[in-house]
């Protein structure tokens, strides 16, 4: 063979090597084309279009703190709100008017929309809400929840400053106030009613001071669950986005948000003891029997509730109370009663069966947990020969310590304190499997035993309408107690729980109040309550009275309710009766005495709404529910699940073509709660993204935050004070350094290619050199 057929056979054709090489060529022009273009839009995005420049900031531009949120325009910041708050609260008598007023000062050069998640007590009727501007107020108007959603997102559009107030849940609210302009503060007033509440002889009032985050399990996936209602059950918590907000780590940033707060308390009686458990106090006399408290300190950060107890002078204390206010023809009254502690006290306590169920999830971690544990011990050992017991623990799992109810003896008691010592808080707080082993999951009930659930939590869940939902459904002839603990309890979750459940919530906010709170809840779980409780008027025009049916009642709580009359001057006499065990107990007040009183049909109002709400646990159409509730919210000028506040101010203020940046305002994290168990690397149910980042002067960390930034809804940071921090400028561009080495690998992948040509050309010739050497 010669060699120019050898060669024709080992070398590839012309047409193969001319068609790889245009493969190559066109393929390495079409990297470096691509990589031009990829490096021009960087260097386009490191500084963004003029027309958005004004609200959008650099971390590294920033001199002093901030909190800043992921826009768009990567690279770039929305510099967060700032917030103040001044509360100032009237109680009269039974009564209490609150007035909560909030800064927005937007610290930024562009204009921004403000949203702030803040906590209310779970009673309280929202009825007002203003928005001052400049010496203006401007009144916002109660309206159905969309209309009211669609008025002030077209009010945002036309850049009009408008506010909007939305219920997420009874004591959860959020204030979203819009075009806020570059250094200008937005003032927005909130006013509810609210009630006393009274136990033992002691009157309080809690006023709540941050959303503690909560625990959100996870949508249900390619299943479809059907509650009771008949109504396929999707996301258990559909409205997460609304509830939660970022949080800062309080290791490493400052207490933010503060609060001045004051109170002018006319109790109606003389004062013996007054006390706040959380905050330092001054309190001043005001008046005959009045008194002025404050805060000893000029203000305080939102990281705790505010509670203020007090109590009568010895023998002083009321036994009854009756109050009325007259609104377009209609007498709307508020009634209390406290039964005598000997009623029923000779009645033969029955056989209980005691669940009690702790809960160490993350939010639990760093006090609550010992409290709880503290408490729950406690508990145990006042357990006496006749009971039994048995205890659950949960966090994102579950354990029933003994398989069914054991006998109270010694060593069982022993026994179970020493594994509730034992526990650690950590994990996620899936809540619902733990209740559903405690109502339905402890085998039946022993003959002439009463069964009570007592549940110690914080209560941080999302979820709440499923938890409902299985009290009422599975509780049986069981008794469902709540104790909440720590700084910042769900009391809403709390007190609707233990309503439902037919029990009682009792609230441990610190380790001095154990003793005398689980006391306290002891002498209800040991004596009898007082059953088939009702109220009976005279006068026949009565109706809606509330709460509907009854509760039952534990040692030391007050009858209260609130029912509508006919008519400016009702007569005749109220009865108020109940069961004891075997032993019947009645009072009568005359209705023609009751004193005077304001507000009393706000809270009239919000008591029909709770039962209305609470009706849909159980039976009833959604959609006739929602009707009912709006047309009590609409008449009383109420905000509700389905009606809304919105102010809007008719003059534009932010010119056209300005942007609009959007941000939520931090909140602290509840004091005694650890950061990282809840919201860092440690915690669970997808609260992390909420988690807000400082800086620190170590870039790495800065990289890290930054880095993270694009994808979390609420990641933020928080500048150093002291100094700007210099972050590399490279800190939120993963995604194009990705691309560039993508892009380098088919450069190099394109190169091999046309080497591998190459060679494959330079083996056929030595080939063919090779065989022409042996020819013959």
């Amino acid at each position: 063979m010669s060699l120019d057929e050898q060669l024709a056979r080992t070398q590839p054709s012309r047409g193969t090597m001319t068609l790889g090489l245009v493969l190559v060529f066109a393929a390495l022009s079409l990297s470096f084309l691509m990589l031009a273009g990829l490096f021009a839009r960087a260097f386009a995005e490191t500084s963004p279009p003029r027309e958005t420049a004004p609200g959008l900031v650099r971390p590294n531009d920033m001199g002093t703190g901030a909190l800043l949120f992921p826009s768009p325009q990567p690279g770039y910041f929305v510099e967060a709100p700032r917030l103040a708050t001044d509360v100032e609260i009237d109680v009269t008598g039974p009564i209490m008017r609150t007035r909560v007023t909030q800064r927005f000062q937007n610290p930024s050069k562009g204009w921004v929309e403000g949203t702030y998640v803040f906590p209310l007590p779970e009673d309280s009727a929202v009825d007002v809400m203003k928005m001052q501007i400049g010496e203006r107020f401007i009144e916002g108007q109660i309206k159905p929840r969309e209309e009211a959603r669609q008025i002030y997102e077209d009010a945002k559009a036309e850049g009009k400053k408008t506010a909007l107030l939305e219920q997420q849940r009874p004591n959860i609210f959020t204030n979203q106030v819009a075009n806020i302009g570059p250094g200008e503060t937005i003032v927005v007033q909130i006013e509810y009613q609210s009630s006393v509440h009274q136990s033992g002889g002691e009157f309080s009032f809690r006023f709540p001071m941050v959303v503690a985050p909560r625990y959100n399990p996870q949508p249900i996936v390619q299943t479809v669950d059907l509650g009771s209602t008949g109504y396929a059950v999707g996301d258990p918590v559909p409205d997460r986005d609304k509830i939660e907000a970022p949080v800062l780590d309080p290791k490493k940033n400052a207490r933010i948000n503060p609060v001045k707060l004051s109170v002018k308390l006319d109790a109606g009686f003389p004062i013996g003891t007054l006390a706040s458990p959380f905050h330092d106090i001054d309190v001043k006399e005001d008046g005959n029997a009045g008194r002025l408290i404050t805060l000893k300190a000029d203000s305080v950060p939102a990281d705790r509730d505010f509670e203020l107890n007090w109590k009568a002078v010895a023998g002083k204390t009321p036994q009854a109370g009756l109050f009325r206010e007259t609104i377009d023809g209609k007498t709307y009254l508020l009634g209390f009663v406290t039964p005598p502690t000997e009623a029923g006290a000779n009645e033969e306590k029955p056989h209980r069966e005691v669940i009690f169920v702790i809960d160490n999830s993350g939010s639990m971690s760093g006090t609550s947990i010992e409290q709880a544990k503290e408490s729950l011990a406690l508990a145990i050992s006042r357990l006496g020969p006749d009971d039994k017991f048995n205890v659950i623990r949960f966090d994102d799992t579950m354990t029933v310590y003994f398989p069914s109810p054991v006998s109270a003896t010694p060593d069982k008691r022993e026994q179970a304190i020493a594994y509730v010592r034992g526990l650690t808080a950590d994990g996620g707080t899936e809540m619902l499997p733990a209740l559903q082993a405690a109502l339905s999951a402890q085998g039946p009930v022993a003959k002439d035993a009463l069964r009570q659930v007592v549940f110690l939590t914080d209560g941080a869940i999302g979820n709440e309408a499923q938890l409902f939902e299985e009290i009422s459904g599975n509780r049986g002839d069981a008794r469902v107690f709540t104790v909440g603990i720590g700084s910042a309890p769900n009391s809403h979750f709390m007190t609707k729980a233990a309503e439902i459940g037919r029990g009682t919530f009792t609230l441990i906010g610190s380790e001095d109040q154990i003793a005398a709170r689980m006391g306290e809840l002891f002498a209800k779980l040991e004596n009898p309550a007082m059953t088939n409780i009702s109220a009976d008027f005279d006068e026949k025009s009565v109706r809606d009275i509330s709460p509907n049916p009854m509760p039952d009642l534990y040692r030391g709580e007050p009858v209260v309710l609130t029912a509508v009359l006919d008519g400016t001057s009702p007569k005749g006499m109220v009865r108020i009766s109940g069961d004891a065990g075997r032993q019947p107990w009645q009072i009568a007040m005359d209705v023609a005495k009751a004193s005077e009183g304001k507000g009393i049909a706000k809270l009239w109002a919000r008591r029909q709404i709770d039962d209305i709400e609470a009706s849909a646990y159980t039976a009833g159409n959604p959609a006739d529910v929602d009707k009912k509730i709006e047309e009590v919210a609409i008449a009383h000028h109420l905000v509700s699940r389905v009606t809304s506040l919105v102010a809007v101010d008719v003059t534009p203020s932010r010119p056209n073509g300005e942007p609009l940046g959007s941000a939520k305002v931090p909140l602290n994290l509840p004091a005694g709660w650890d950061f990282d168990k809840v919201l860092g690397e440690e915690g669970s149910g997808g609260n992390a993204k909420h988690a807000a980042a400082a800086p620190s002067p170590e870039a790495e960390m800065v990289a890290d935050m930054m880095a993270a930034a694009p994808t979390a809804r609420a990641a933020s940071m928080i500048a150093q004070a002291a100094k700007p921090v210099a972050l590399p400028q490279t800190a939120t561009l993963a995604d194009r350094h990705i691309l560039i080495g993508l892009l380098l690998m088919a450069i190099a992948a394109m190169a091999s290619i046309a080497f591998g040509i190459w060679r494959w050309q330079m083996q056929g010739l030595a080939t063919a050199n090779a065989g022409s050497r042996y020819e013959p």
